[in-house]
């Protein structure tokens, strides 16, 4: 991080900043009492769930809250002004010149009938009244700048026409060329890759150092504030509960919502075995059923008194440079809390590798999508057909009551390989055995007792409910397909489901859209499991969720697998939460699989180039955490004409450990290496070169 001079004074200064919305109900505060510092050459991260009032924030700053938003109280004071009670118009200059937002949806900045180089150009033509030919050079420059690969061409093309990791380093050009003071940060990195997102994180280092810019970092990832903030809010419930330097509040966490926070995220070294997640009880509550002259974190504190629910904490220093809003944050020993009865998920013991059969084998398997053409040739029928190669000889089993995790980037095929084995796709060549069943046949074709057998839980719940009809009468549709139970059993076994998710009776009536977005994962997993399957497919199920609701679904699927002896594939690209949840990892890099392996033995070297690339990426929460500085350049090679030889040497920063120098990368696909029966890399560098990479990542 780069180091700051906090002697100045502060490029924004918010003082018990007020902000309130009108609505049926009244004026509802959404941000209450908000102060923080900001200075230049900083980052100031602000951290909490969902609802928090993070976002609400970012917008006061420059009073960007829609028709029905107002600023009700306390001071926001950029460079010396006052920007409390400034006109619309003021402010817009403001917004253009010296203040930049980058949002977490590039495509809200970016004009989609525009191209790139218009929309870079008409913000130093318009603003700085910069001639349109030096606008363009300079928008060029800044490309450059973050590191956008051929910056001219991209300058002619349309949003659309570019990857979304290259859209948010355009937003990023955009919201730098006018050199701005303070640039704001929503949750900009959520929706990328891990490998993007390194990429990402690196260039609001490199802009702190060489555009002395500070910037708001929003973001619920403990990770990110860890990497680039120097200083970091934590909010809940519209309040600043905690406010301080990264070191002090990772090293030394005085609020209990902190601290809670902490114990919801895994760290990228521990396991199921080692470690457990602990998530918060309860939710934030919604702006008008917050308590007024309390502590807002009272009903979910495992520490309140009489006290807290009667006064409200005022924001105390605890030591220079760090403070917390709770009376008693300075006796609590955060060491020494102790999980209160029923939080602690009952693990399945791991089986694997033992002899047994494996439940489901995998063999060869191929999966193609034909190309359609437009040319004049293929519309005579002499055109050659072309195939995106989604899934390319991929091999696997996964052993009885384990999880095997899925890694890898976007468009690497992993998404497609649960399709194929969920029947939703049908593949094109390959063998793929359950239970004795063909899973190469599509799903239309299935017997039914495989369909009982094989259930699979989606990333977004909301495009597989119904938004008609009621969660029992979702959940309860499993179980009469398969008659499960008597059919005067239904509602019984519903309830027993819904508890088994950790919700209540009280939601059997409810429709999808008065569920939250962790209700509505739980409802998913509990559809899931209605059927007791044999094996479950998880494509990216924790990946929008805040960190507590993450942590409590984590252990939901590790107590079900537990109780039902569930077998299952686990699809993510957050590494530190397949290494916590998962007992054998699969890398997959275009269509095929690079290192197979127990998770224990895919995080410690040997490691396939790949996969130390991908763990050099992730951001680990722990700010006293060395990690290495391995960057893949380029994007991941299009699935329709993929490299000769190995998939990745085109991106491989280890070709020089190869003994002809890499020429055999270009030519050959890599053999097989065993380092173990169970661990195997596919690679051409030889394994005793591998054995000697030293760890990614080493801490304390």
């Amino acid at each position: 991080m780069s180091s700051t001079d906090r002697g100045h004074a502060p490029i924004l200064r918010v003082r018990s900043a007020a902000i309130s919305y009108e609505t049926r109900y009244g004026d509802v505060e959404a941000v209450r009492d908000v102060s923080f510092d900001v200075h230049r050459a900083e980052t100031f991260g602000v951290v909490g769930e969902s609802g928090c009032g993070k976002s609400t924030v970012a917008f006061g700053i420059v009073d960007f809250l829609g028709a029905n938003g107002k600023i009700v109280g306390g001071s926001i004071n950029f460079q010396g002004r006052e920007l409390v009670g400034r006109s619309q118009e003021e402010l817009r200059k403001l917004r253009g010149d010296q203040i930049s937002m980058v949002y977490q949806d590039p495509m809200q900045a970016l004009n989609p009938s525009v191209t790139i180089g218009d929309q870079l150009t008409e913000v130093l033509t318009v603003h700085r009244k910069i001639p349109a030919k030096e606008a363009r050079e300079k928008s060029i420059d800044m490309l450059n700048r973050v590191y956008m690969p051929d910056s001219a061409n991209v300058m002619k093309r349309y949003p659309h026409q570019i990857s979304g990791g290259q859209q948010q380093r355009v937003v990023i050009a955009m919201a730098l060329l006018n050199n701005p003071a303070l640039l704001i940060m929503d949750e900009p990195t959520t929706a990328l890759d891990v490998t993007v997102e390194a990429v990402v994180l690196d260039l609001i280092e490199d802009l702190k150092r060489d555009f002395d810019t500070a910037i708001v970092y929003i973001t619920h990832d403990l990770g990110v504030v860890a990497r680039v903030c120097n200083q970091v809010g934590v909010m809940y419930a519209g309040e600043m509960v905690e406010v301080g330097s990264v070191e002090a509040i990772y090293a030394n966490p005085q609020h209990p919502y902190t601290q809670g926070l902490m114990r919801c995220v895994p760290k990228l070294g521990s396991t199921k075995e080692s470690s457990i997640l602990y998530p918060i009880r309860g939710r934030v509550p919604a702006p008008k059923d917050r308590p007024k002259g309390a502590c807002v974190f009272a009903p979910r504190c495992d520490y309140a008194a009489d006290k807290c629910y009667n006064e409200k904490p005022p924001l105390s220093t605890i030591e220079p440079d760090h403070s917390a809003r709770c009376f008693y944050s300075e006796e609590i020993d955060a060491s020494s809390w102790t999980p209160p009865e029923g939080m602690v998920p009952k693990l399945a013991a791991r089986t694997g590798g033992n002899g047994e059969e494996p439940l489901i084998k995998l063999t060869g398997l191929k999966t193609y999508y034909k190309q359609e053409s437009k040319s004049l040739l293929s519309l005579i029928g002499a055109g050659k057909s072309r195939y995106v190669k989604a899934v390319d000889d991929v091999s696997l089993q996964i052993p009885a009551n384990q999880t095997l995790g899925v890694v890898g980037e976007s468009g690497c095929g992993k998404s497609t390989l649960a399709k194929t084995i969920i029947g939703l796709e049908t593949p094109l060549a390959g063998e793929a055995e359950f239970l004795g069943f063909d899973l190469t046949n599509p799903v239309s074709q299935r017997d039914v007792k495989l369909i009982e057998e094989l259930q699979m839980v989606f990333q977004n719940p909301d495009s597989t409910m119904n938004p008609s009809y009621s969660v029992g009468h979702q959940i309860g549709r499993p179980l009469r397909r398969f008659r499960k139970v008597p059919s005067d059993a239904v509602r019984d076994e519903v309830i027993r489901l819904l508890h088994a998710v950790r919700l209540d009776e009280s939601y059997y009536r409810r429709l999808p859209r008065q569920l939250s977005g962790g209700e509505k994962q739980r409802v998913g997993i509990a559809r899931a499991f209605a059927s007791r399957p044999d094996l479950v497919l998880c494509d990216e199920p924790v990946s929008a969720l805040d960190v507590s609701v993450q942590a409590a679904v984590l252990n939901l699927l590790m107590e079900i697998q537990h109780e039902y002896g569930t077998t299952m594939m686990f699809i993510a690209h957050d590494l530190s939460v397949v290494r916590f949840f998962s007992d054998y990892v699969a890398v997959m890099y275009l269509g095929r699989i690079v290192e197979f392996g127990p998770a224990e033995a895919i995080y410690a070297p040997p490691y396939q180039p790949y996969t130390e690339a991908l763990l050099s990426a992730v951001p680990i929460p722990d700010p006293t955490a060395k990690q290495k500085h391995i960057r893949l350049h380029g994007t991941v090679p299009s699935a329709l004409n993929p490299p000769s030889g190995c998939p990745f040497h085109t991106r491989c920063p280890r070709r020089d450990m190869v003994p002809d120098g890499g020429g055999i990368c270009e030519k050959e696909i890599p053999p097989w290496q065993y380092e173990t029966e169970e661990h195997r890399i596919f690679c051409h560098i030889p394994l005793e070169r591998l054995r000697e990479m030293e760890p990614v990542v080493t801490a304390d």
